[in-house]
């Protein structure tokens, strides 16, 4: 693959339109230096420089897609507060439509501020609830997919356990995506974990299918291609992706694909499994194959794991990063 090979792949994604449902989360960084212990208590205590505030969870997914030049449909929920009008206000201002954002007044807009110095994370403090929605507002995300679903090229399932993907919910939008051969992608948390039988990419990370599978679970390859089985095995799957930090990941689709880390300057990994899951679901729709694009989609995580906090991966950064360390 070369350098204009990579850019062809690129400009394909933009005649794609990708829906991405999930939980949805506004990322809040607050920004400063620590001088001095605190005289009450022995915790430091950070000199506020500045605020800056990020979509995160499946609003970044949806953010990696369309900063791509894929037209981006994001299905979730918010709850009726000011981090609400935040969000709106980021969607605004980059180019999302924010007709999927049904609002839920009986929750939070889930909300997570870093409290930073230096780069480095002082603490985080999460505004959330993680029960699972109730069967209006079920009805209602079903109703948006059911919307949209003849008109897509792939979807991305984005679960961080905050309650917007139900089981009905799951199992709705898989057999509604099969039934018109349009690829479901699943980024996963542990509750439900094996509720998404039958997609065609399940995106763990190595912790996340140890725990599943009840098992410890080294970051070694044999035992790694062992648990692939076994996790593939359960969900009646076309494809296993697992996230394995500095051992970059392995593919399972029947034979074994190991794709070592890139070797690039990591400041903060934050967003990274977004970037990933973004990158394979617009390589699904566009048909290109499973091993170059989860190739292509462990680069993209490597280049964003370069900024702090979570952000979307650029084209030319992508294609600058594939020359330096992908091309031979």
């Amino acid at each position: 693959m070369t350098a204009s090979s990579i850019k062809t792949i690129l400009d394909s994604f933009r005649s794609k339109r990708i829906a991405v449902i999930g939980d949805i989360m506004l990322d809040k960084y607050i920004f400063g230096h620590v001088s001095r212990i605190s005289p009450e208590y022995p915790v430091p205590v950070v000199d506020v420089t500045h605020e800056d505030y990020r979509l995160g969870g499946a609003a970044n997914v949806a953010l990696n897609t369309q900063s791509l030049g894929a037209q981006t449909i994001l299905i979730g929920i918010t709850g009726a507060d000011s981090n609400r009008e935040i969000l709106l206000e980021l969607f605004r201002s980059h180019g999302l439509a924010t007709e999927g954002l049904r609002i839920d007044a009986s929750r939070p807009t889930t909300c997570k501020t870093r409290i930073l110095s230096q780069n480095h994370h002082i603490t985080r403090v999460d505004f959330e609830s993680r029960r699972e929605v109730n069967p209006e507002i079920e009805q209602a995300v079903i109703d948006s997919i059911d919307a949209v679903i003849d008109s897509i090229d792939a979807v991305v399932l984005e679960d961080y356990n905050k309650g917007v993907l139900t089981p009905a919910i799951i199992a709705h939008i898989i057999a509604r995506a099969k039934a018109r051969n349009v690829p479901v992608l699943v980024d996963p948390k542990l509750r439900n974990f094996f509720a998404f039988k039958e997609c065609a990419v399940f995106k763990p990370n190595l912790s996340e299918m140890a725990s599943s599978l009840g098992i410890v679970l080294p970051n070694n390859d044999p035992e790694v291609e062992e648990a692939c089985r076994m996790l593939r095995e359960k969900l009646q799957c076309e494809t296993i992706i697992v996230t394995r930090s500095d051992k970059g990941m392995t593919l399972y689709n029947g034979s074994f694909t190991h794709i070592a880390a890139t070797s690039l300057d990591v400041a903060d990994v934050s967003g990274a499994g977004d970037t990933v899951i973004g990158l394979l679901a617009l390589g699904a729709a566009a048909g290109i194959d499973i091993v170059t694009n989860a190739t292509i989609a462990n680069l993209a995580a490597g280049t964003v794991c370069q900024e702090v906090g979570a952000v979307p991966v650029r084209p030319e950064k992508l294609i600058r990063a594939y020359q330096e360390y992908l091309q031979q």
